[in-house]
């Protein structure tokens, strides 16, 4: 088949990957100069195993009354326990795609084994324990430790912060999503996917030979420092082929919307009119600081500050503070409260662990949906597919999403159960 996908984030890149390793002739659409240049840039890098709830409904305790009462009514939903269960095992079938991958073609990107979840009351202790039957039930291995239990699994925490205790999860990893998607691009072109970038989708037309009209769209002269920069480094490159100027049509067998914040005006024309809001964060990323006499500086692996909702993870030589999160779009420049947020929560466990004179400061934008699961499958429009909506999971959502949605493509079924990830759930 000759398939279109909208959007090169890292739900995007998988979903090309998967589809190509399957036989199938894959293009790729994505508006800005290279692969994971937007929502997965600069994200925490967390992969935790069976996706506890007390991680994926980030977001809805910042939301709007508005908003909170859609996310109360659909977590309130007769079969949302079903539903959640179902994206836990997505996560299950994710990460060991992604460990089947890695293996196979070899990906070396930065990443570590172990995610602990730190809990400084014991209130927070209580609350992070009734997630346990959730664990038990999906087999998960994990290890309830107090403070010092803690400090030998991250040698680095300052013993100084207040710790009631923490939550292991050995099978849990940190990876940077970023160098990932990139690798896998090699990979996918390897397997014939053409990528064309700033390359902008302005209508989807659905139907037994669906098509799209898209534009090419490069960066204008006073485009950022940064995003220049990043283009640069993209291995794809800047743009060397002449492109045409108008708007093009093309038509395909099936198109699959990765398109993440830019699915809403796609899917509207089409009668599609998702509950979908804005959930954006940031993070910094800074370089460790390196003392023979001090190996520990800075995390080994992932952890998650649960009460500030902040995580910290090692990206080889540095370490990335991502959090502050808040509904809405992402501002053009983070707030200095945002910022202080992240200095703060380092500080707090990982003193003078980083040079904090040059840091890498980075905001984003997800779509959450109220029930805080991701949309994949039919869209209920001919030749037209949904991978979105994974609001801050997408890194640990990706490449089962990606699996999932390719067979179900081919017509077979799924290698875990996705029905309720689908539209009709959501009335």
């Amino acid at each position: 088949m000759r398939i279109a996908i909208i959007g090169a984030g890292i739900v995007g890149v998988t979903s090309a990957y998967e589809l190509a390793a399957q036989g199938h002739e894959v293009t790729v659409f994505e508006r800005h100069g290279s692969v994971a240049s937007d929502a997965s840039f600069a994200h925490g890098g967390l992969l935790h195993p069976g996706w506890p709830s007390a991680l994926q409904a980030a977001g809805s305790k910042l939301a709007q009354p508005a908003w909170h009462w859609s996310a109360w009514r659909a977590r309130r939903h007769k079969a949302h326990a079903e539903h959640q269960l179902q994206a836990q095992r997505l996560a299950l079938l994710s990460q060991a795609r992604l460990q089947h991958w890695r293996q196979e073609l070899r990906l070396d990107y930065e990443r570590a084994d172990g995610v602990l979840l730190l809990l400084r009351t014991a209130r927070e202790l209580k609350a992070a324990q009734a997630e346990a039957p959730a664990l038990e039930a999906l087999g998960i291995k994990h290890e309830w430790l107090d403070g010092s239990q803690c400090l030998r699994v991250e040698p680095g925490l300052c013993p100084d912060t207040a710790l009631q205790g923490g939550l292991y999860l050995p099978q849990a990893e940190v990876g940077n999503g970023r160098q990932f998607a990139h690798l896998l691009k090699a990979e996918a072109q390897r397997l014939g996917v053409r990528f064309r970038f700033h390359t902008t989708v302005r209508r989807i037309d659905a139907g037994s030979a669906p098509g799209l009209l898209h534009e090419y769209t490069p960066p204008a002269q006073g485009t950022s420092a940064i995003a220049r920069a990043d283009e640069a480094r993209a291995d794809s490159g800047p743009d060397t082929v002449p492109m045409p100027m108008e708007p093009q049509q093309e038509r395909f067998d099936a198109i699959v919307v990765c398109a993440a914040m830019g699915a809403d005006a796609l899917l509207r024309p089409l009668g599609l009119k998702l509950p979908m809001a804005a959930l954006h964060g940031h993070s910094i990323t800074a370089s460790l600081r390196q003392f023979e006499a001090h190996p520990d500086l800075g995390p080994r692996a992932g952890l998650l500050d649960l009460a500030q909702r902040t995580s910290l993870s090692r990206q080889g030589l540095r370490v990335r503070v991502a959090g502050a999160m808040a509904m809405g779009a992402a501002p053009a420049r983070a707030p200095a409260s945002a910022m202080a947020e992240l200095h703060k929560v380092l500080h707090d466990w990982f003193p003078g662990a980083a040079h904090l004179a040059s840091v890498q400061a980075w905001s984003g934008s997800v779509p959450l949906l109220p029930d805080g699961l991701p949309l994949l499958g039919e869209s209920g429009q001919a030749g037209v597919w949904l991978n979105l909506g994974h609001g801050t999971s997408g890194w640990a959502l990706a490449c089962g999403s990606a699996q999932a949605l390719a067979e179900r493509i081919a017509g077979r079924a799924a290698p875990t159960e996705i029905s309720g990830l689908g539209l009709l759930r959501l009335g």
